[in-house]
């Protein structure tokens, strides 16, 4: 990677010879700017106003424009003689936790890497005197005309530094929160928390630009003459008027696509069952499968009745023999 600055980091009474590479690039589509009709390229001329001619990069310099539209020239050399001790420095001014950092601060990043041999030494006591602290250097350094605030900390084997605005660059966000009063239920929030946990955690390795793959297969059937491929219009969420509803079915649909791409939704099942409305609460479930009665039971049942029938028939017939006996028997005469 081709260095864009080169300096030193100042800590305390060390000096650490760096190179500044971006950390960062754009992959970002970029269009030009045509004739409509023609198809011409449309370019921008730089003329100045008072002669009305274009004039070279060599021509130009720097001006301030005061309030009254008076221009006040700035040359480089009247910058190169401000007393800016960062010019070619990254000065240290303070090691910090790195929850000490409001990530609004945060701007482009940088690696720094060692510049010569003579620097690994100085660089990986740094390195390593970060990692073991677990904390972040805060930096004061100078970069295309200005001075600027960086953030130090440990990237793998590297120092990375990012570029943080100044607090005074931070504005406050007054009039931005919603004016009206507005009271969130529990159930609301547990619903809220059951669809965080369903939706989980992910890979940020695995998330890509889809807007920006749409455009260079737009432009790559462009190129050779063929049909954009018609996809999809996403739909358009309506306006929300019941939230419990959103939310359950919110819910809903993420256990369903966590089911079918992982073979289920785990304990965001469980969280799910917090979604139940409050008439939900008062309902009653009833088991509506009928009970069937074993076989074996069944079959024992039969048998015991077939066998008392039985039994029954038997008692029925001796009673008849012995009514039948008692007939047929002659009465003795007395003499």
């Amino acid at each position: 990677m081709r260095s864009i600055w080169n300096g030193a980091i100042s800590f305390g009474l060390v000096s650490i010879p760096i190179k500044l590479v971006n950390a960062t690039e754009s992959h970002s589509v970029s269009f030009r700017q045509i004739h409509t009709e023609d198809g011409g390229r449309i370019r921008y001329r730089k003329v100045c106003e008072l002669e009305d001619r274009e004039v070279t990069s060599s021509e130009i310099g720097k001006g301030y424009e005061d309030a009254d539209g008076t221009i006040v020239p700035i040359t480089d050399e009247d910058l190169a003689q401000l007393p800016i001790p960062t010019t070619r420095t990254i000065e240290i001014v303070a090691f910090v936790p790195a929850d000490r950092i409001d990530p609004l601060q945060l701007g482009a990043a940088y690696y720094l890497g060692a510049n010569g041999v003579p620097a690994a030494k100085p660089y990986t006591l740094l390195r390593e005197a970060l990692k073991r602290s677990n904390r972040v250097a805060i930096a004061k350094y100078a970069l295309r005309g200005r001075e600027r605030l960086g953030m130090l900390r440990v990237v793998d084997d590297v120092i990375a530094m990012h570029g943080l605005l100044w607090p005074d660059e931070i504005r406050a966000p007054e009039g931005v929160a919603p004016d009206a009063n507005v009271t969130v239920r529990d159930k609301e929030l547990d619903l809220a928390d059951a669809l965080m946990d369903t939706l989980g955690e992910v890979d940020l390795d695995d998330l890509h630009d889809d807007y920006r793959e749409a455009v260079e297969e737009l432009i790559a059937a462009k190129t050779s003459g063929e049909e954009p491929r018609e996809t999809a219009a996403p739909a358009r969420s309506g306006k929300v008027l019941d939230l419990m509803a959103a939310l359950e079915s919110s819910v809903r649909a993420a256990q369903e696509s966590r089911a079918g791409g992982s073979g289920g939704a785990g304990d965001a099942g469980e969280a799910g069952d917090a979604g139940e409305t409050e008439e939900a609460e008062h309902a009653e479930v009833r088991d509506l499968r009928k009970k069937k009665t074993p076989a074996k039971k069944a079959a024992g049942a039969k048998k015991s009745a077939a066998a008392g029938a039985a039994k029954k028939t038997a008692a029925k017939k001796q009673a008849a023999k012995k009514t039948t006996a008692k007939k047929s028997t002659p009465r003795r005469r007395s003499a």
